[in-house]
This record gives structure tokens, sequence and C-alpha cells, in this order.
């Protein structure tokens, strides 16, 4: 499968009952990357995956494993999923007031550190980040819950970054979260991103316009 892309299924919208078997399909259906959704409760109105999912999850493939928090005081999470095989850590702006610190016990750690914000935040609050982080996540959806209809507004943030990222030399990527379907995959495309998030409309088999047979 040709695409000018990166395609990082969300575990979020996998049967949590048979999490191996979704890994195997995203290998066999042109996954990239695994992304997993960590959410606590407090920072985001549900809960989710955690560290000893990501340890169990690692054995069982080769591709990245794309952990983004969603939680409170994510510098407490570093060494977990450290030890559970993440390969890239992103954490939420808004989460934290040491941003810098944060982004440099990433790397230390030996993760590659994103960061991400929500539909309410404006790309200039990162201007002191960007030359620092490796992905910049950009959330299309309130986080929170899967199956949510993309915030079409969220699509300009993608196009500043990856004009700031060209007039500057910067290094990062830019990933896009929230929304992506078969209808709304064109759009973000040509907005530029280099990493597509997709929950379910990937794992209904929607996602480039097939038939919608349910898989994992």
């Amino acid at each position: 499968m040709n695409k000018p892309y990166l395609l990082a299924p969300s575990l979020l919208s996998a049967d949590f009952s048979a999490l191996g078997d979704a890994v195997a399909h995203i290998a066999e259906n042109g996954g990239d990357w695994i992304h997993v959704d960590v959410m606590d409760g407090h920072f985001v109105p549900n809960l989710t995956l955690g560290a000893p999912v990501v340890s169990a999850l690692r054995p069982l493939t080769t591709l990245p494993l794309d952990v983004h928090l969603m939680v409170d005081n994510p510098q407490d999470h570093i060494e977990p999923f450290r030890a559970a095989g993440a390969d890239w850590l992103t954490f939420h702006v808004e989460a934290v007031v040491h941003a810098h610190r944060l982004i440099g016990a990433i790397r230390d750690a030996g993760m590659r550190p994103g960061i991400s914000l929500v539909p309410s935040t404006p790309v200039s609050l990162l201007s002191e980040l960007l030359p620092l982080v490796d992905q910049v996540l950009v959330m299309s959806v309130n986080p929170g819950f899967g199956g949510q209809s993309m915030i079409y507004s969220c699509l300009d943030k993608i196009r500043l970054l990856k004009k700031i990222k060209q007039e500057s030399g910067f290094s990062y990527i830019v990933s896009v979260d929230g929304g992506v379907n078969a209808e709304t995959l064109p759009d973000v495309v040509a907005s530029g991103a280099d990493v597509v998030v997709s929950g379910s409309a990937f794992f209904s088999g929607t996602l480039f316009g097939g038939s919608g047979k349910k898989h994992c």
C-alpha cells in the first residue's frame, strides 16, 4: 500500500479482549506504527491502557509503539513506558509546567519525545518547544473517546506546523489524531500530515472506503 504518510492505527478502537490479534491485524493491513492512547480519567474523562499492556504487546510486534499520554503528571510515566518498550512518548502541553525538562527526560530515557495539543490550544503555545521535539500531535477532536467527528479547523494547525518546520529547519514530524475516516482522510493528507492516527475507521475496515467488515 503506497501512501504519502505513516498510518498509526489506534488500539483505543480495538477489541481489548484480543489486543494481540489487533496488533497482527495492524501489521497485515498497512499499519506503520501502533498508536497507544493512555488516559487517566483526570486529564480526560476515560480510563484506558497502561504500561503493563504495552509490555505485553512489545514481544508481539516490531512496529514502533507510539504512546500518547493523555494524563496529568506525565513525568511519572516515563520510566514505566521505557521499561515496557515504548518507542515514542507524547505528552500534552496543557498537562505540564516544565515541558523542556520533560522532553529532555523522555529523550534521555531512550524514547523519542512528542508533544500534543487539544483543539482549543494554539500552535503558538509550542513556539519554545518545537526545536526540541521529534513529533507534534494535533488533536482534531477533544480527547477522551473514539469515534468523534473531526474538528476541521484543526487541519489549519497542521499546515502552520509544516510551514514553521520548513522555514525554521526543524525536524519534527506532524501527526493528526481524531475523526479520521474515508471522508476526512483526503483533507488530512492534503494538509500535510506525516502520521495519520485512525481508530474506529481502521478497525471497522472503512478507512479506505472498504465494505465495513469489522476486524479485531
